[in-house]
């Protein structure tokens, strides 16, 4: 099918509109999962994880809104009633199981571990891609808890993008530039060279903070470079306490969560990213607009066929002597118009001559043998039933007397 200039132009706007909305609105899932526990490509850390639990290291996934793990809701203890001398046995317990009831339920205590932490310090990993602490995780810190923080925001330095650094647990590889060059006391590095620090943890109160110039400590294409794995593991497990991986900011949720979140209708709507959908709507109404709403150029009336009678006759006749298996009739029609056509070109006119005569007239102008012209319109020698080869030698004589004279 050609396409006209108009249809080129539209198709080439349309292919261009998706283009530019791939680029700049598609949405960035791979991106987010890099990091993450379950992932199994080359940046995710699916083997790591996998490498801590053959080691028997206890290692949870953290799948809930970091806000309830910083910002713990402060627990509510039940108001208890001193006893009444005055008051029956059956009515105190009554009471006691109401406020048993009441403790169950309150959802403060079913937020595990974000209730349990109030109290109970964790480590918390998470790989993120450069965002900075709020205030939050550093009064969480600074509560006695431990957070590593792959990927912290650094300046690049000269040091070589791939590199082997030392460390007790093995050589550690390392492909960044990046290095933190702060002279702060406050800050101890724990993997470095002479640009920098590539690991450094700070402390603040009671807690501290690990930091690491880049996301890919001990992803999945570190399996090769087993100091890597080491390394990150004695990280986790310095402090001997719970350790869970930060996996909420990789998309990952609990069944509850999902349900508080993405409950209804309006909520999954309230997440959806309108504006990629008004650029799409946008490219289909002035595409729509530009063409006319017609799809492959304008509209075609169909046209009615015309019936040949003649044509409808012939076909019929044609098919009736094929049934009965005779082909005589054919193929003296078809001898007696080539013969028309020789005579004419022969200028013997339209009459139609006896065939001797006609072969006269043919070898004295063509100089041929009268037997190539006899064999192409001699058709009373021919049986009434004619098989298929003896038809093909003679379309195939008639062929070469119109050869002979060029018709």
């Amino acid at each position: 099918m050609t396409l006209s200039k108009r249809q080129i132009w539209i198709l080439a706007i349309v292919l261009a509109a998706l283009v530019i909305i791939s680029l700049f609105a598609a949405p960035g899932g791979k991106q987010q999962q890099s990091g993450s526990t379950y992932g199994r490509s080359p940046d995710g850390y699916g083997a790591w994880y996998a490498f801590m639990e053959s080691r028997g290291v206890t290692i949870q996934r953290w799948q809930k809104p970091l806000k309830l793990l910083f910002q713990p809701s402060e627990l509510k203890t039940p108001k208890i009633e001193t006893a009444n001398p005055n008051q029956t046995a059956e009515t105190q317990r009554r009471r006691d199981a109401q406020t048993s009831m009441a403790v169950i339920a309150s959802p403060a205590l079913l937020a595990s571990p974000a209730a349990s932490t109030v109290s109970s310090p964790i480590t918390l990993l998470q790989v993120s891609s450069g965002e900075p602490l709020s205030v939050a995780s550093m009064a969480w810190v600074e509560r006695g808890n431990v957070l590593i923080l792959l990927g912290a925001q650094s300046p690049v330095t000269k040091a070589p993008f791939e590199s082997a650094i030392g460390s007790p647990t093995g050589a550690v590889q390392i492909y960044t530039s990046r290095r933190e060059t702060d002279r702060d006391t406050r800050i101890k590095p724990l993997l470095n060279d002479s640009f920098g620090a590539v690991v450094w943890q700070q402390t603040m109160g009671q807690g501290r903070v690990v930091f690491a110039s880049t996301p890919h400590l001990a992803a999945n294409a570190y399996q090769d470079s087993p100091g890597n794995f080491e390394f990150l593991a004695t990280l986790v497990t310095a402090t001997k306490l719970p350790i869970w991986v930060d996996e909420y900011s990789h998309g990952y949720k609990d069944i509850e969560v999902i349900k508080q979140e993405d409950g209804n209708l309006v909520s999954y709507l309230a997440k959806t990213p309108l504006l990629l959908v008004l650029i799409q709507v946008t490219v289909m109404m002035l595409v729509l607009l530009w063409g006319q709403n017609r799809r492959f150029g304008p509209a075609i009336a169909l046209t009615t066929p015309i019936v040949d009678n003649s044509e409808a006759y012939i076909q019929a006749m044609s098919a009736v002597l094929r049934k009965a298996e005779s082909n005589q009739f054919v193929v003296d029609t078809i001898c007696k118009a080539e013969q028309l056509a020789i005579q004419k070109a022969l200028g013997l006119g339209a009459e139609l001559l006896p065939l001797s005569t006609l072969l006269d007239v043919w070898t004295q102008q063509t100089g041929q043998s009268a037997a190539i012209l006899e064999a192409a319109l001699n058709s009373t020698n021919r049986p009434r039933r004619s098989s298929e080869a003896e038809l093909s030698k003679l379309l195939e004589a008639m062929q070469t007397v119109r050869k002979q004279l060029a018709l």
